[in-house]
């Protein structure tokens, strides 16, 4: 893209930002929908006069980090991530799953802008904390995003160009975070976003097993069984996603809680407590999952003979080991909404109030606030969480606020 090319879109992008801070829905047709719907959720969170990011506790930063899948796939590219950047004096970082910066490395003249505006490790770049950008869009729609020039929505960032891609587990398909690439919007280059895509694949690709799934592997390395059940359902084995119905999900579910193996009396009881279901129609509801699963379910009793692993689990192992903040940041929600599983029932609330009581005895803010995204209306842990910080000053304290204004109303 030519030089005269690129500042006829800066100054359409800089006219269309002044409308929308000036007259509101007038820039409705100026701007792409994702960013107008962005510039929204800005307006309403922070003031355009915003100087930088604020920065995550940074010890908390460090323990989501330090030894992570993300941090191992990164250390096997970083040649390559460093080559990039310094060929077309870029800034790369990569986030978590809630817009965190994790790590960043930049090329001369970008490091040192990029450190002005806290793009570094620690740095909350979601657009509620710091405005629209490429990384916030590449999250929230877990697809490819450029924010170019004055489409950002702090001034701050005006000079900049941002492209991001999501970062995904592999196997499960679970969105880790993004990778983003940055320089300034003179730069601007059509292969953009293309190369950011690249960047993230070559993450996925050197990815280890992550901790959420570390029993996917038995001693023999085979691939195994991986269920998501907290806030959303998902199944897959060997790496392929299963589609199953409801009850069947359940029922795999119960299974893999038991790796013991159950009857089909105790599974029956399990699944539908005291409701009117016949012994036929589970047993109907096992066949159709033994074909799914290509044969991998044993009868007498029903067993899955083969590595699995669950979200569930992996919360609840890092809550026995005091990582409340990895805890939080597993935890997708709700085990399985609306499930009439007496057993799943139970279990879900045995989560769900396991997590929350080690949010009080180890109030985190960065969890605290992840946590009131997922249970909006619990302000007990978000006054526990206020009240441990006291007068200290805090990125999260206004978001904590606003939630418990929220929680309160």
């Amino acid at each position: 893209m030519v030089r005269s090319e690129l500042h006829t879109r800066r100054v359409d992008a800089v006219r269309a930002w002044t409308t929308f801070v000036e007259n509101g829905d007038e820039a409705e047709r100026l701007v792409r929908p994702e960013i107008l719907s962005s510039w929204a959720r800005s307006e309403a969170a922070i003031s355009t006069d915003v100087t930088e990011a604020p920065l995550a506790d940074e010890h908390e930063t460090h323990e989501l980090w330090h030894g992570s899948p993300l941090q191992t796939a990164v250390e096997r590219v970083e040649a390559e991530l460093r080559r990039t950047c310094e060929d077309g004096d870029l800034v790369v970082a990569v986030t978590d799953a809630q817009t965190r910066i994790l790590w960043t490395y930049g090329g001369r003249v970008m490091r040192r802008k990029a450190e002005t505006v806290n793009f570094v490790a620690g740095g909350r770049w979601d657009d509620q904390s710091v405005g629209t950008n490429a990384l916030d869009l590449a999250n929230r729609m877990d697809s490819p995003a450029m924010v170019f020039s004055a489409e950002h929505y702090a001034p701050i960032v005006h000079n900049w160009v941002c492209w991001a891609a999501p970062v995904h587990d592999p196997v499960t398909g679970r969105q880790l975070g993004v990778l983003d690439l940055s320089t300034t919007w003179d730069r601007t280059h059509p292969i953009g976003l293309a190369t950011a895509r690249v960047m993230a694949r070559l993450i996925e690709t050197a990815m280890p097993p992550s901790r959420a799934h570390a029993l996917l592997a038995d001693d023999t390395g085979e691939p195994g069984l991986v269920m998501t059940l907290l806030g959303t359902a998902e199944t897959r084995l060997d790496g392929q996603r299963l589609l199953l119905n409801r009850r069947q999900t359940e029922v795999l579910a119960l299974l893999a809680m038991h790796p013991e193996g159950l009857s089909l009396e105790h599974l029956h009881a399990l699944v539908y407590g005291d409701q009117n279901v016949t012994l036929s129609t589970l047993k109907a509801e096992v066949s159709h999952l033994r074909s799914a699963l290509g044969g991998q379910l044993t009868s007498r009793p029903y067993r899955l003979p083969m590595p699995v692993a669950t979200d569930v689990d992996h919360v609840l192992a890092l809550l026995r080991q005091g990582q409340v903040g990895a805890a939080v940041a597993a935890y997708g929600g709700d085990l399985l909404p609306g499930t009439n599983s007496p057993a799943l029932g139970e279990l879900a609330e045995y989560v769900a109030v396991a997590l929350r009581e080690a949010l009080l005895a180890d109030p985190q803010p960065d969890a605290v606030v992840r946590y009131s995204e997922l249970a909006p209306y619990d302000s007990e842990v978000i006054e526990v969480c206020l009240a441990s910080l006291g007068a200290r000053p805090h990125p999260a304290v206004p978001l904590l606020k606003g939630r418990l204004a929220v929680a309160r109303g």
